[in-house]
């Protein structure tokens, strides 16, 4: 490794010393279930929901491995309700189940079990076995695309580059140290490059804007209609069997009648933009489960579920 690199990976320990995020809960731990379920957890959720919210309740009540293949998957959802990508939590489940004690420390090894691709096995080597190993997520792939000046290349080459690029002695802090520099200073946007540590070594600090991937989203628009049946105090429930939301509990689909109409509101779920309607009904062919408000609050329900409970 050339000395410029080698100063590059001291300027950004030095950085991190100042500067990281240490004082997040999955950074200061070496239990590699923790570790684990703050990755999965952070792939499609902001880093203060997972640590205000998500990330203490569910380790409160599966703290470890075997306490989670122990559960039931209805218990599983019921916690991670409101994160959604529910697919996440049917992971986490499964591989609980195949690896109750511990998981395990390679990483072809781990990317045999459910939901673990190649990011989230490099995340648990690293910053649970401590091993010599890059680690890429969206925010240190733009660091290293930025630095190395890497440009329309296939993910296999960044992550060559941020392989060759870890500090040999202080892997963990290094990686955690990128992961925090791509989210706080070498913004997609304006990035802050007069505070960055690698700014003098930077092969892309001259026209930053060219290595960041700018796609704009496309979503999809849906209308649904969904019923309030509600009867002694309890409502009327159903399990789903859609797609987005399968083995959740949700309020039944029914056909708009206008003068049943109740009120109507947005919701956005991965690509679609859903509009959802409310109505009042008496009665369903189909078979439902009667909870009260509260027990359905604290049920296996979405976040889209939770927003229809709170306008009635």
């Amino acid at each position: 490794m050339s000395e410029q690199l080698k100063k590059a990976q001291q300027n950004l320990l030095s950085w991190y010393e100042k500067f990281g995020r240490k004082e997040l809960p999955w950074r200061n731990t070496d239990d590699v279930y923790h570790i684990y379920v703050s990755e999965i957890m952070l792939q499609q959720t902001q880093v203060k929901r997972v640590k205000e919210e998500y990330y203490p309740q569910f380790l409160e009540k599966f703290p470890s491995l075997q306490s989670l293949a122990n559960a039931k998957e209805e218990e599983v959802l019921a916690a991670w309700s409101g994160l959604g990508y529910y697919s996440r939590a049917r992971n986490l489940h499964a591989t609980a189940k195949l690896c109750p004690v511990t998981l395990p420390t390679t990483l072809d090894e781990l990317q045999k079990l459910p939901g673990i691709g190649l990011y989230t096995a490099s995340a648990i080597c690293s910053f649970a076995y401590y091993q010599k190993v890059g680690v890429v997520d969206t925010n240190i792939a733009r660091v290293i695309k930025r630095f190395f000046a890497l440009l329309d290349v296939k993910d296999v080459h960044v992550y060559k580059k941020a392989d060759a690029f870890v500090n040999p002695i202080f892997p963990t802090p290094h990686n955690q140290a990128l992961m925090d520099l791509g989210a706080l200073v070498c913004l997609p946007n304006n990035p802050k490059c007069s505070e960055c540590p690698l700014h003098f070594t930077c092969q892309g600090a001259v026209a930053p804007e060219l290595y960041t991937q700018k796609q704009k989203k496309a979503y999809e628009s849906l209308e649904l209609y969904y019923g309030i049946w509600v009867q002694d105090g309890r409502i009327a429930l159903k399990q789903s069997d859609t797609r987005m939301y399968k083995g959740l509990l949700e309020l039944p689909s029914v056909e708009p009648i206008e003068e049943n109409f109740i009120t109507a509101f947005k919701h956005s779920y991965t690509k679609y933009k859903l509009t959802v309607n409310l109505y009042w009904i008496e009665q369903l062919e189909e078979s439902v489960f009667w909870l009260s408000l509260d027990e359905a609050q604290s049920s296996h329900i979405s976040s889209l579920t939770k927003k229809a409970l709170k306008c009635i």
